[in-house]
């Protein structure tokens, strides 16, 4: 029942962020934003599709080479090189049973930052991207997340 409002509610606010990122993309920014705005996506979907499909070709082109990946784990700050932790993480397998989200991006300039959520049957990961356009490509620099394990599980 938690994970089916979770999901509802989750729903909800994706629609509300999408079509508000819709009127705030298209009728202020102008062309430049709107090609920004898409190059972010495009990245961002690399890393969830990589993750998705355990592909880690795929995940490597939204991280540049120094990102670094932060969280609390067993009480302690926890960080460690991004790709060094995929890149021994992931095994090619089947793919992975999950929901993703891009929540909400927001861009200045060559920065940018993003939330996604990943739904998973027993767990909800939270990513907090940090972007930077490096060389004229948009690149994951930094990710901070948080996992809320669901009790009751579906």
């Amino acid at each position: 029942m938690e994970l089916k409002l979770m999901r509802r509610m989750r729903t909800i606010k994706l629609t509300i962020g999408i079509s508000l990122l819709c009127i705030f993309s298209y009728s202020g920014y102008g062309q430049s934003g709107k090609e920004e705005y898409h190059a972010i996506v495009e990245t961002l979907n690399y890393y969830l599709d990589g993750g998705t499909n355990n592909d880690f070709s795929t995940l490597k082109k939204a991280f540049h080479d120094n990102a670094i990946m932060s969280s609390i784990g067993d009480d302690a700050y926890q960080e460690v090189n991004a790709l060094e932790f995929f890149g021994n993480a992931m095994k090619p397998g089947p793919k992975s049973n999950r929901e993703t989200y891009i929540v909400h991006i927001s861009q200045t300039g060559t920065t940018a930052n993003a939330r996604l959520e990943l739904i998973y049957s027993d767990a909800i990961i939270t990513d907090y991207m940090n972007l930077l356009k490096v060389d004229g490509q948009w690149k994951i620099v930094s990710k901070i997340f948080f996992k809320k394990v669901l009790l009751n599980k579906p």
